[in-house]
């Protein structure tokens, strides 16, 4: 410890006195500006990669990882597709589905939706919206039935529940001598399903394939294959590759291609985020020159002392240097342990706030979710730490300098 007398010198600097407790307290409230930076930096960031990694995980919910279709909307020879598939390395289910558009009425409500026609147990194996359901089965869609799942929200829209019926009105008409009739079935709802991104809940109903293709004249043609991958973000390569394997003539689609810009704007977003927020911090870091040019200026005697007792200059710089390093050091962990603390209980707390102030902060409707999930990526809270504590050990560099420029006897000449 002798060697390093430094260190015990800026550590006893730092301690209040009664004389000098204003110069403590200057440097806690640095430190408390760097920790606040450093918390709010890494909670912003937090949300976001939650955001992110919700939104993708509700998106595959309900959309496959990756599908195959025909050129002219339909798919004749799919169960040699579907074996094709299967036998694709990284394909671990593949489902035969129907989508088209439809209008469902229920009493005087009418509203436009889309139609998938499934295979119940396929549909088990390629997406995990039968997880989803808040009410009936996805094994209730029997051939034959003619019974729907609807979205939560499209069923509120339409103020229908389980057991009531439905008229699905198909956009392809019926030539009769009259003129041209749409294509209307009736509908039995036998389940309700809550996805969670509401532009699913809203505009997505579930109806069993076999009743699909009766209702839209398909045959036993499908629109396309469905896939679901061991790994999802090799969906474009293994899609393409499936294609080409078939011979071609297919339009392949992934679920990176659903949102593209939405998740783009979200890495964008979070870049501009972390570089606004570290404004912050560099506030905190200019606290931190304050705090030691007012130690230098407080401390001119002593360090005159220790300069008459032998210290040089590059020990005077070193022992305002530790300061500003010990300073920056609180501010970042604690900041890093606040961050973390409030990023892992930010939805209780966004709960909460809702509950006292009676509001509602996330409207469904507008950002696809009513959570706010956060998600720490410990990659970013060493890349927040890190920059910051630079920032602080920059700081340190000029106030370090000014102390080691001190002339001894211009400093004494005053106490003298």
């Amino acid at each position: 410890m002798r060697s390093f007398y430094e260190g015990l010198i800026a550590t006893r600097y730092l301690r209040s006195t009664h004389r000098r407790g204003f110069v403590s307290f200057v440097a806690l409230m640095s430190v408390l500006g760097v920790m606040l930076g450093i918390a709010v930096l890494i909670i912003v960031l937090s949300v976001m990669n939650g955001f992110e990694r919700e939104l993708r995980s509700r998106m595959l919910a309900v959309t496959a990882n990756a599908t195959l279709e025909g050129l002219d909307g339909t798919l004749a020879d799919w169960p040699a597709a579907r074996a094709a598939a299967l036998r694709e390395p990284g394909v671990t289910a593949a489902a035969p589905y129907v989508e088209e558009q439809a209008m469902l009425a229920h009493g005087q409500r009418v509203i436009g939706t889309e139609v998938r026609g499934v295979i119940p147990a396929e549909e088990q194996r390629t997406t995990g919206l039968a997880q989803h359901l808040t009410a009936g089965r996805i094994g209730d869609l029997v051939p034959g039935a003619y019974r729907i799942v609807l979205g939560s929200a499209l069923a509120g829209d339409l103020g229908a529940q389980v057991g009531d019926s439905v008229v699905l009105i198909a956009p392809q008409g019926t030539p009769t001598p009259s003129g041209i009739e749409p294509r209307m079935r009736r509908f039995y709802v036998s389940g309700i399903f809550h996805s969670g991104v509401y532009e699913y809940d809203s505009a997505l109903a579930l109806v069993n394939m076999t009743d699909a293709e009766r209702v839209y004249h398909l045959g036993d043609r499908a629109t396309g294959i469905r896939l679901a991958l061991a790994d999802p973000f090799r969906a474009p390569q293994t899609v393409r590759a499936l294609a080409i394997a078939l011979g071609g003539g297919f339009y392949v689609s992934d679920w990176t291609r659903k949102d593209p810009n939405l998740f783009r704007s979200i890495e964008i977003t979070k870049t501009m985020m972390f570089v606004i927020l570290l404004m912050i911090v560099a506030v905190a870091a200019f606290n931190i020159i304050a705090t030691l040019v007012m130690i230098v200026k407080d401390k001119q005697s002593d360090i005159a002392i220790l300069r008459t007792l032998g210290a040089g200059p590059p020990n005077v710089l070193l022992t305002f240097l530790v300061q500003g390093v010990l300073i920056g050091l609180a501010g970042t962990a604690l900041g890093a342990g606040l961050g973390i603390l409030v990023a892992h209980n930010v939805e209780f707390l966004v709960h909460l706030l809702e509950h006292l102030l009676g509001t509602r902060f996330l409207d469904p409707r507008v950002y696809n979710m009513s959570d706010l999930p956060a998600y720490v990526e410990w990659r970013d809270v060493l890349k927040v730490c890190a920059v910051a504590f630079l920032l602080c050990a920059l700081a340190t560099i000029y106030p370090s300098w000014r102390a080691s420029r001190t002339q001894p006897a211009e400093a004494l000449r005053h106490d003298l």
